[in-house]
Formats: structure tokens, sequence, C-alpha cells
């Protein structure tokens, strides 16, 4: 559970995302096939086991996933590439090491801020990213015990 940057045009600012992919988009080869070593890390979460209705408004989605936060110059080409409308630093990982040691993973992310070509609002303005942060985890704890309910896979 946490935040993410959104591509300004293709998300809003404040919709949850559902996250069912993750590709981590910044790996610098320098010795092989990126293109490899991307699919390599991309991980396909397996949510087969949540029940609708789910218990916030989500929109399902995959997630790019880097060690940093997203480059304006590089927004359009991530839309365009992968079809992602949004980005974290984490989730990547999360989900990559959670599937290599197969166990059920749920990541919810809100979109904190958007990011566009030519910059990104929380950029300039750390304000607008604390108080985004703070409603979207606010809303996401209330409804944790819901998800929880969800996951009955997880009961032995």
């Amino acid at each position: 559970m946490g935040t993410c940057g959104g591509f300004e045009g293709k998300i809003e600012r404040g919709t949850l995302i559902l996250v069912e992919r993750t590709i981590v988009y910044d790996i610098y080869e320098q010795m092989g096939d990126l293109e490899a070593h991307i699919a390599y890390y991309t991980t396909n979460l397996d949510l087969s086991w949540l029940r609708k209705p789910y218990p916030d408004e989500v929109v399902k989605t995959l997630l790019v996933s880097g060690d940093r936060d997203l480059n304006p110059e590089e927004v359009k080409g991530l839309n365009e590439k992968y079809g992602a409308v949004a980005g974290d630093w984490e989730s990547g990982a999360i989900a990559y090491v959670a599937n290599s040691n197969q166990v059920p993973c749920l990541i919810l992310r809100g979109v904190s801020d958007l990011v566009s070509e030519i910059g990104g609002e929380a950029y300039d303005d750390i304000s607008l990213f604390k108080d985004s942060a703070n409603s979207i985890i606010a809303q996401l704890l209330k409804s944790l015990p819901e998800w929880i309910d969800q996951a009955d896979v997880f009961i032995d």
C-alpha cells in the first residue's frame, strides 16, 4: 500500500490502482540484451483470489517501477511502450520477490501527483505530495481490514 506518480492525461490524481503487473523499466544494461532483462524482472500478479466487489473503487493496471522519481522526459515513452499510466519506486521489487517465493501479493497504490512531459506537479511543491499521500494512506488504512478479508488464501 502506498503512493505512485500518475501520467498526466492518462489517470487522475487520487485514483487507486490495483496492480496486476509490474515492469522494472530503469535497468541500465551494459552486458547483454536490455529487453530480455526488463522481461525477466516483469512480474504478473495472480489476483484470482480477490473477490468482487472490491473494498475500494480501483483501476486494475500495470505499474512501471524504478529506483527514482519519474523523469518527465520518459513519461510519454513509458506510456507508449508499456501502456503505463503510473509509476513508483518499490512495486517492481516487491512483486518480483513475492512471485519468486510463491507468496500471494496485493499491491494498492494511490496516485498522489501527476507527471507530464514538462514536469511533475509535486517536484516543485512537496506539500502537494504530502497532503495527497496523507489522504491516500488514510483511505487505504481504513479499507485494509476489508482487503484482508478478501485474502482467505492466506488463512490456514
